[in-house]
This record gives structure tokens, C-alpha cells and sequence, in this order.
């Protein structure tokens, strides 16, 4: 194996499996929340709609419910 690696040749290419691991769709998100969410990105320097699908995920991944109590 070389010590060193000459990268700047190389080509740069898509990932072939990412349109297979998310997928575009349309939602309507309170500003607020979009506002929180950018400030955060902000913070971070990472893209806020990757940490809204991070949240998302933790969500899914710890079973997190939701409590819904409507009041007439």
C-alpha cells in the first residue's frame, strides 16, 4: 500500500443506490419549526432538512408516540 495517494485525479461520481435510500416528498411544516430547524443548521453546518429527516429518524428508531389529546 502507498503512503500517499494522489486523489486529485480521481473522478468524482453519484452514489448509484441513493435515489433507493430516500425518497422527494411534498409537506407542510409550520415556519416555526422550519425557522428552529434552520437555526440549528446554522450551529451545526448541517442542512437543515437532513437534520429535520435526522429527528425523524430518531424518532422512528426510539418508537417515540405522539399524545394527541383534542379539545372540543
Amino acid at each position: 500500500m502507498r503512503k500517499e495517494y494522489d486523489f486529485d485525479k480521481m473522478k468524482g461520481r453519484k452514489n448509484p443506490y441513493a435515489k433507493h435510500l430516500k425518497k422527494q416528498v411534498t409537506i407542510r411544516i409550520g415556519v416555526d419549526i422550519i425557522e428552529h430547524f434552520k437555526k440549528l443548521a446554522e450551529e451545526t453546518g448541517v442542512p437543515y432538512q437532513n437534520l429535520i429527516n435526522l429527528y425523524l429518524r430518531d424518532c422512528v428508531q426510539s418508537n417515540r408516540k405522539l399524545s394527541l389529546n383534542w379539545t372540543p
